[in-house]
């Protein structure tokens, strides 16, 4: 069976036909480095991920780009905030999304481009843009470059709407816009803004408008068509239909197919930024171990909203914990193996546009006849279940005897434990000291010294620390 992916603008599910044989290109937006990344953000991340290694798997080359935002207003903005020179808090929020690719097991794609880094593909693409009659510099040398969506037909066509019932554009003030839909495609340098952030063009110094980085890195890295644009559903509109029409408007055919995870939700609403530090990827893995993370956010369908909470995410980890402990049990009895061929199943759920859910029924079908044959010991059928087993959590990046997960998510587990242990420490300590039995107390405290924890204890009650 061939694979099958839900293309979003033609709102079916079709065929994936290479533009070039044998290899797909993938282009999906990454971060706006404002910020750390949380669950939310790397949802996507692993959806891509299982998508390529199912392709690899099927034998076709995958190059896949996903860009790095290092220019927009919210990161000028957090540079302020923090007194820091924009363009470093941009490199640390990079640096943390590198760290959360790695700890989920993400490969990391084939090239990473920054926005800062295609401004000159964004000038060209401009001036192209402005020759066909599609864009025009605003009036009054503020340096603003805006897209005219009414000179595009088919502006609209993504996201299924028409531009008479679109709000006005909030990327830039009105002034100076023909429409206020129009979008902007450069952004003037304004007064009091970083000389750092600005690049000179035809129309002023300014930096690159949101969207326009988007189509001119597909094009430099990917061509001027490729196989498969991807990112979060919250991109649909405007960004995307804003990369679709500057794209065509330029002559280029751009993506073939527009694939879109649905969000992953805090309490009915998408997660963002502004969710608090629990929810941020260096937190999360702190309670639960990375490979149970990346279970936990691979195992709906993409297409799926995701409903966070601590319990569901308790539920995944349970469920792997599960899968795992057949891993664990077979491999002592017949040893690792190699990973076999895919069920055929498993295979053709992966064909039905990316079915994770219901490849998982299947592996968890052979985990269940896995099971069945232990009590037996070893024998030829435990090593042909753990082969197939295996492979197919090769497939879905979740195979805890690869080399990825040798020793990540060690050190949560290790640090699950000993909050345990020493919380239930100090809750003796506390006991015996409310019933004046400071000789316990104190030999409790001595044990905990001599182990290398520090207590403080203050009105709230005991602190602890590692020794440094």
């Amino acid at each position: 069976m061939a694979f099958h992916l839900y293309d979003t603008a033609s709102r079916q599910i079709r065929e994936l036909v290479p533009v070039i044989p044998g290899r797909v290109s993938i282009y999906h937006c990454g971060l706006t480095v404002q910020g750390p990344p949380h669950i939310g953000h790397i949802r996507k991340e692993v959806v891509f991920d299982v998508l390529r290694r199912w392709l690899e798997r099927s034998g076709l080359e995958v190059a896949i780009v996903a860009n790095v935002t290092d220019i927009d207003d919210k990161i000028l903005a957090k540079g302020v905030e923090q007194g820091r020179p924009w363009f470093a808090v941009a490199y640390e929020n990079e640096r943390a999304l590198h760290a959360a690719y790695e700890v989920l097991g993400c490969i990391p794609p084939t090239y990473e481009p920054r926005a800062t880094g295609v401004v000159p593909e964004m000038i060209e693409m401009m001036q192209e843009l402005i020759e066909r009659g599609h864009a025009y510099p605003a009036a009054g040398g503020s340096g603003d470059v805006y897209f005219d969506v009414r000179s595009w037909p088919a502006y609209g066509e993504l996201s299924n709407q028409k531009v008479d019932d679109m709000l006005p554009a909030e990327d830039a003030p009105p002034e100076g816009k023909r429409d206020g839909r129009d979008f902007a495609l450069w952004k003037g340098h304004k007064v009091g803004d970083p000389e750092s952030a600005s690049w000179a063009t035809p129309w002023g110094r300014g930096r690159p408008g949101w969207h326009l980085e988007c189509s001119a890195m597909a094009a430099k890295y990917l061509g001027h068509e490729f196989d498969i644009h991807g990112g979060g559903l919250d991109l649909r509109f405007p960004h995307h239909e804003n990369e679709l029409a500057q794209s065509r408007a330029a002559g280029q055919p751009f993506a073939r197919f527009w694939m879109h995870n649905a969000m992953l939700n805090l309490a009915g609403a998408k997660m963002s930024k502004s969710v608090g530090n629990t929810l941020m990827v260096s937190e999360v893995v702190k309670r639960v171990r990375p490979i149970a993370l990346r279970y936990y956010l691979a195992a709906s369908h993409y297409r799926s909203i995701v409903e966070f909470s601590e319990e569901s995410l308790a539920e995944a980890a349970t469920a792997f914990d599960r899968i795992e402990g057949f891993v664990t049990r077979a491999t002592e009895l017949v040893g690792p193996g190699e990973l076999g061929e895919v069920p055929a199943a498993f295979a053709a759920a992966m064909d039905d546009d990316l079915s994770v859910p219901a490849a998982l029924a299947v592996l968890q079908g052979r985990v269940s006849d896995g099971n069945q044959l232990l009590a037996a010991g070893a024998s030829a059928d435990l090593s042909a279940a753990l082969a197939d087993v295996r492979v197919m959590l090769d497939v879905l990046g979740l195979d805890p005897l690869s080399s990825t997960w040798e020793t990540r998510g060690d050190d949560a587990a290790y640090a699950q434990v000993i909050d345990s242990l020493v919380e239930g420490l100090l809750e003796q300590r506390q006991e015996a000291r409310a019933t004046k039995d400071f000789a316990t107390a104190d030999r409790v405290r001595d044990q905990l010294m001599a182990a290398g924890i520090e207590i403080e204890d203050t009105p709230q009650g005991a602190r602890w620390s590692v020794k440094g």
